[in-house]
This record gives C-alpha cells, structure tokens and sequence, in this order.
C-alpha cells in the first residue's frame, strides 16, 4: 500500500538497542503497518513483545534503527526534533499508561494545558466540550482538586481528558485503562467508540482482550514480528 492512502505508514521499521557490553537487541523486526484515517487499531501481544516500542516509532517518540515511518506526508525520520514536536502537537493526543499531572495544577488546568500550550487561549467550544467528557468519564466533580488528592484510577481519566482537549486526528493509547476498574473501563470505551465514529483514528496498545475486541482491527506482535494469526 501506498504511504499516501494510509493516515500512518511504517515500513520495515527495525528498533535495536545496545548493552553496556556493546551487544544488541532486536526489539522491533522489519515491521509494515498501514493505519487507514478512521481506523481503531489494538496492537496486542505478550509483555516484551515489541508493542510500546512500535507505538513509541509510530507516533515520533522513538526514532527506528532502520526503516520508515510517516504520517500523512511527513517523514518522521526527516524532521528535527522541533518539526516532531509540531507533529505530536498539532496531530496526536497520547493516553500512557502513567499519567504524568502537574501538581501545581488543578485537574482543569492540567486538562486544559494541551490547549493552551497550542492556542494560547481556551475557547468556550473547548471548555464546554471539556466539562461533558469530564462528566462522561466521572471526574466532572475533580476539577478544582489538586492530582495528588487523586486516586490512580481517577488520574488516569484526567489523562485520558487531557489526551482529548485538543481533538486530535490521532489517539495513541498505551494500557489506557490499566489502572481501571470494569465499569469505568466501559466508560472509557465508550469514549472510544464514540470519538472512532467521529472520524478519530485511534491505536491503542493493550493486554486486555476486552479492550482488543472492542477496536475495529488488530495486530498482534511476537518477538518483535508481526504475525497474522491474532488469538481470540
């Protein structure tokens, strides 16, 4: 497939990392994905299996040893650093699966932060907008709260919202609902859904077969191949 028919393309990505003793370690292998526009993507596989790795190179976090990523028409591995930032800014929302708050923000202000930091301003589209997923994901009640009065569950959440604010083309989405509980992870998905029907495109990374079923494709992930047999 083309790189201009796909929203993200990687070709023959191969991530290598060396030891102290100047060994090497392939943790990624000559990896082709093609991410159409729409598409709502669990990457899956054991633990060690290459899957952060892939979404690290996939959205510019992590250069690949070897290979090829772009998205839309830029190169990833022709941009500066400055220009890969621009790129995550303008075009990805990230959910990790620690949440990094600012705890001398309030959970607004640390929700709200992505769009500052883009617009200097927050509109009143964006505010609105804001405080209905916040209602969604049960932590409308939080805004005001400091994140260190947050359980991790609830922190999560708060990621995941601020992920949203921007309403990114692209959700990358590493264990996003690792620190949840049942219902609230059906919250989340439900999100999901919902953004994926809008037009979003989201790659989520997970162990969890709930999670996997829920997204429209899957590839799974084995010693750092890819591998077309994906289990139930």
């Amino acid at each position: 497939m083309h790189p201009s028919s796909s929203l993200i393309t990687a070709r023959a990505v191969t991530r290598r990392f060396e030891s102290a003793a100047g060994d090497f370690t392939t943790v990624l292998d000559a990896i082709d994905l093609d991410v159409i526009a729409g598409d709502y993507l669990a990457l899956t596989g054991p633990s060690g299996s290459g899957k952060t790795t892939l979404l690290s190179c996939l959205s510019g976090l992590d250069r690949p040893s070897s290979g090829s990523v772009h998205i839309g028409g830029d190169d990833l591995s022709a941009l500066d650093d400055r220009a890969l930032a621009h790129v995550r800014r303008t075009t990805l929302g990230f959910v990790f699966q620690r949440t990094d708050l600012l705890d001398e923000l309030s959970v607004i202000d640390n929700i709200l932060l992505p769009a500052v930091r883009r617009r200097g301003r927050v509109s009143t589209e964006t505010l609105a907008a804001t405080a209905q997923l916040m209602d969604r994901l049960g932590i409308g009640q939080l805004g005001t709260r400091a994140p260190h009065e947050l359980s991790g569950g609830q922190r999560q959440r708060v990621g995941i919202c601020r992920a949203l604010v921007n309403r990114p083309p692209i959700l990358i989405a590493d264990e996003p609902t690792g620190a949840l509980h049942r219902e609230a992870t059906d919250d989340v998905l439900d999100v999901f859904d919902q953004l994926n029907a809008s037009g979003m495109t989201i790659i989520v990374v997970t162990h969890d077969p709930v999670v996997a079923r829920r997204a429209r494709s899957r590839r799974h992930l084995v010693d750092g191949r890819m591998i077309d047999a994906v289990p139930a």
